[in-house]
């Protein structure tokens, strides 16, 4: 029952996410952010990058089931999502980039909530 719950409030948040405009779906490689599905783009670097929200779902049943799921909002407007695992089956690439993205002050909370 607690599972279906949480399941249901991720998918609550992406609902109101896409509401707010966050439409796009980000993947980071070789240090860079790209909207999926979009094979030209030449991907975000850190510096035009904003993380306006972002959401911590943990799994009661199992603890291996921990993510959490960033709001991004990039220079030229762009918004969307990414999804991160945390714990023992952290991203390593997405964790990294989105350090360098705090590690600037480019961590705004907007309340999305």
């Amino acid at each position: 029952m607690q599972d279906k719950e949480e399941e249901r409030s991720l998918v609550n948040v992406e609902n109101k996410l896409t509401k707010d405009g966050f439409t796009a779906d980000f993947r980071v490689a070789d240090g860079r952010l790209y909207p999926l599905g979009d094979d030209r783009h030449q991907g975000y670097t850190p510096e035009e990058v904003t993380i306006v929200d972002f959401y911590r779902f943990e799994g009661e049943s199992n603890p291996d089931d921990m993510s959490i799921l960033y709001a991004i909002e990039a220079a030229d407007g762009t918004k969307g999502t990414i999804s991160a695992p945390y714990g023992v089956y952290a991203d390593e690439q997405i964790d990294e980039f989105l350090k360098r993205v705090e590690d600037l002050g480019k961590n705004l909370m907007k309340g999305h909530k």
